[in-house]
């Protein structure tokens, strides 16, 4: 499963978005189809359900998981269409300006959602699907817009810093629960001759998470909440992010040439740095035992763990919350009631449970977390399910023009080529021409 964050530059920007691989899923039955609703419907219906799990064994599971349901529920037909993700995302576009969108679509929160929500496509679940989003918790906040649900998150990852275990042990050390302790610990590997960190910077958008999560940390929820839905930074603790983001460049954390490193790419790639052992950690997301396990022929990392992001003394967020991003599922405003049906049957205990054991994605139901196999990446779900909030990459949440030039002005902060003020500036004067 190599999941990754792609990002294409533009001068000294990025255009962040995730692109969730179309992993996929078997033919088998996908369980127990109790969980499934059941009874005859007054009159036939067909649903239309958009969906990226193009390829077997994604694509033929989808399959059994909407016959499941058409036979639970006689009457309702499910018209399954499975595409490359960036044709559905330009078919998903014309479709909304045609007004011939399908019932079930993937939605990726944010400033995407919103829009959506401010033109009256997408439904709001609040109500018709309170079980679930009470199920789901801190993890459809991203699908949120002034504080009602429209979308159902069925895939969310975090990012969090993978370690070499061992290199952590050799040197005496401890997953950080501070940035006090990390700098302890960042002064302690360079003294033993060990590069603390890598990073992707040739790509970007590694970077942005860095800022991402200091103002995080730096800044209260609802500050947070209420400045990227109405673009307004003007919160002294974007500016504090910004001075901590400064710092952290300052105390020289990362692989020599780290400017001119890649992410994923090849042997001397910041995951292919960690995984030869050549520095001791790496800030990534989910994806990164599947993209180590690219690089090393097919074999998981050895002595790899996973710590989050640590809290900063004094900052008014919450140390428990997590920056990440993900897929959902979402209802067109005039779809029928069973639409709704059908995808809290997507979020059930079992379908989640099927997507899990056929590594489809990080599940977002609880219930299916033993399911995905991978002992680190259980560890990361179990920060994740207990976060007050999981917050989407701010460009994600942004939008295009706002989180372009929040992206851009991150990477010159670490280029040393501007003020780490420029982040709050660039952000604030892009939003201004929204």
């Amino acid at each position: 499963m190599a999941r990754f964050r792609a990002g294409s530059a533009v001068a000294l920007g990025v255009s962040v978005a995730m692109l969730l691989a179309a992993c996929g899923g078997s033919s088998d039955q996908p369980g127990d189809s109790t969980a499934a609703p059941t009874g005859d419907a007054t009159e036939p219906v067909t649903i239309t359900w958009w969906h990226n799990s193009n390829t077997d064994p994604g694509m033929g599971y989808y399959a059994q998981v909407a016959a499941d349901f058409e036979a639970a529920n006689p009457g309702v037909k499910i018209e399954v269409e499975a595409m490359q993700h960036e044709d559905m995302v330009t078919q998903l576009e014309s479709a909304f300006q045609s007004g011939n969108a399908p019932d079930i679509y993937m939605e990726r929160g944010g400033g995407e959602l919103r829009t959506h929500v401010e033109a009256g496509l997408t439904m709001d679940l609040s109500d018709v699907a309170a079980d679930t989003i009470a199920k789901l918790g801190g993890s459809v906040k991203g699908w949120q817009v002034d504080g009602k649900t429209y979308g159902l998150p069925f895939s969310i990852g975090v990012v969090g810093f993978w370690y070499n275990t061992q290199i952590w042990s050799d040197n005496g050390l401890e997953p950080p629960a501070t940035w006090d302790d990390f700098y302890a610990a960042i002064d302690t590997l360079k003294a033993a001759g060990v590069a603390p960190l890598s990073v992707g910077a040739a790509d970007a958008w590694p970077l942005a998470h860095y800022y991402y999560y200091f103002a995080l940390r730096e800044c209260d929820e609802g500050v947070l909440t209420d400045a990227l839905a109405n673009f307004d930074f003007t919160d002294q603790c974007f500016l504090k992010a910004a001075d901590d983001l400064k710092t952290f460049v300052d105390s020289e954390p990362f692989n020599e040439g780290f400017l001119a490193t890649v992410a994923q790419a090849g042997p001397t790639s910041a995951s292919g740095l960690l995984l030869n052992g050549q520095v001791s950690a790496e800030m990534q997301g989910h994806w990164e035992p599947g993209v180590m396990q690219g690089l090393n022929d097919g074999k998981p990392m050895e002595n790899l763990g996973w710590f989050p992001f640590p809290a900063i003394e004094g900052g008014a967020g919450d140390p428990a919350a997590a920056i990440g991003g993900g897929d959902g599922w979402a209802v067109s405003a005039d779809a029928p009631p069973a639409a709704v049906d059908f995808i809290q049957y997507l979020l059930s205990d079992e379908v989640q449970t099927g997507f899990a054991e056929l590594n489809m994605g990080l599940p977002t139901n609880p219930a299916a977390n033993s399911a995905v196999a991978d002992p680190t990446l259980g560890t990361l779900l179990e920060f994740r399910d207990a976060a007050p909030y999981v917050q989407l990459y701010f460009d994600t949440a942004l939008g295009t023009n706002v989180g372009n030039a929040m992206n851009a002005a991150i990477v010159n902060v670490f280029a040393g080529q501007a003020a780490p003020e420029t982040i709050v500036s660039d952000s604030q004067k892009a939003a201004e021409l929204e």
